[in-house]
């Protein structure tokens, strides 16, 4: 009985280094991307098209002015519903976009249910702008 009670506490103890070294090799950039890309998120989820908007980055500003905003936001969310959970699945930094300069970018990508569409993929694109604050530069909905 005492060996198992050692072997038992001893598996403790290795699950918790396991766990503390997998917390400490994160990225410190992943934590506030997706910070970031979950803030920017629920401004979007509210509906809120000028806050969300005044929220991204210059790059989507530059590329969508806000009447294409309100028009693509609504479009996209309107037939899904409201958000009922939200995953994040992955993060990826990528220090070129394709046709854009060499930067800091990152790719946040969730699973998100919507009322009317369980299963559907988030992907938020990030740029760390000059001040840098990371920003969103793209939204997709799949």
């Amino acid at each position: 009985m005492m060996r198992r009670l050692r072997w038992f506490w001893f598996a403790v103890v290795c699950l918790a280094l396991f766990v503390a070294a997998g917390v400490q090799a994160q990225d410190p950039r992943a934590s506030e991307a997706q910070a970031a890309a979950r803030s920017w998120l629920l401004i979007a989820d509210k509906g809120d098209v000028e806050a969300s908007w005044s929220a991204a980055g210059k790059k989507f500003r530059e590329v969508l002015d806000l009447t294409t905003w309100r028009q693509a936001l609504t479009e996209a969310r309107g037939p899904l519903g409201d958000v009922q959970t939200r995953t994040m699945r992955a993060t990826r930094f990528d220090a070129k976009m394709p046709g854009g300069p060499d930067g800091d970018y990152a790719q946040v990508l969730f699973e998100t249910d919507f009322a009317k569409n369980s299963g559907a993929r988030e992907t938020v694109t990030l740029e760390r702008e000059p001040d840098g604050v990371w920003r969103v530069m793209g939204y997709l909905i799949r």
